[in-house]
């Protein structure tokens, strides 16, 4: 069974069509991209699922429940994590603190604990620093456990996203645009980062527009145009399709060369 179920979603602003009768399905433990020019829809499909919009018409099913239009917090508590193409970190707190925030829905969070400081919640606490720490060496900012994170660098605080957002232990977890911004080297740090998530068990579905990490760790790729479905598949099938080369592939071909 299909772990996530996207059918026939739209989603209108005035008379922008963002969304377009859009379906698809991804499978447990897949990396499923979804790519396209700008403006084409990706980022807004991302917050249809993560209930940020709520859809015209259609339903989004995750994990067997229709979720359509569900809080992102009751999101969260059923599985679905996310990050965001623009940074948000909490710079004014330490990096550990950061990805222990991710984990606060599924913690105890009784206020008469907090203001008497009892021994289990300090105990939690702890418990909850050293996850977090894990996490931070699993996605390999481990040497930054002890710092400000304003203190770190830009692509290591997109790893430390990536933690935040696994602390909340997600069956999917949706990437937008993790490479932006990155050089090479870490690009190639998020690429064997998500393929480490994949194996780990994890649903990625991955915006992306560099399309060498794209085409190297995924699954099966959606491309979408206008908001509409253009094409789906596996890379090489993507990569082959003359409509896709058309739309999308032959452009970024273009401005790389």
């Amino acid at each position: 069974m299909a772990l996530l179920e996207v059918q026939a979603l739209s989603r209108s602003f005035g008379g922008v069509h963002a969304v377009q009768d859009l379906s698809f399905e991804i499978e447990p433990g897949k990396i499923y991209s979804i790519i396209g020019p700008n403006g084409a829809g990706k980022t807004t499909v991302f917050n249809l699922i993560t209930g940020l919009y709520r859809p015209s018409s259609g339903r989004v099913v995750f994990d067997g429940s229709n979720v359509t239009g569900k809080a992102p917090h009751e999101l969260a508590r059923r599985g679905v994590s996310r990050t965001f193409q623009n940074l948000q970190i909490c710079f004014n707190m330490s990096a550990v603190e950061n990805v222990m925030v991710g984990a606060h829905l599924r913690l105890d969070q009784g206020m008469l604990g907090s203001m008497l400081r009892l021994p289990a919640l300090a105990r939690r606490d702890a418990v909850c620093r050293e996850e977090a720490a894990e996490l931070m060496r699993f996605v390999g900012v481990g040497k930054y456990i002890g710092a400000l994170a304003d203190a770190m660098p830009y692509g290591a605080l997109k790893r430390l996203e990536i933690a935040r957002a696994l602390a909340a232990r997600p069956k999917m977890l949706l990437l937008d645009e993790p490479a932006a911004g990155l050089n090479p080297t870490e690009t190639h740090e998020i690429d064997e980062l998500i393929q480490k998530i994949g194996v780990s068990g994890v649903t990625v579905v991955l915006v992306e527009h560099d399309m060498k990490l794209v085409m190297g760790i995924s699954d099966r790729i959606l491309v979408l145009d206008y908001g509409r479905k253009l094409a789906e598949g596996t890379a090489r099938e993507v990569r082959d399709n003359p409509e896709v080369i058309a739309a999308y592939l032959g452009v970024v071909a273009k401005a790389a060369a």
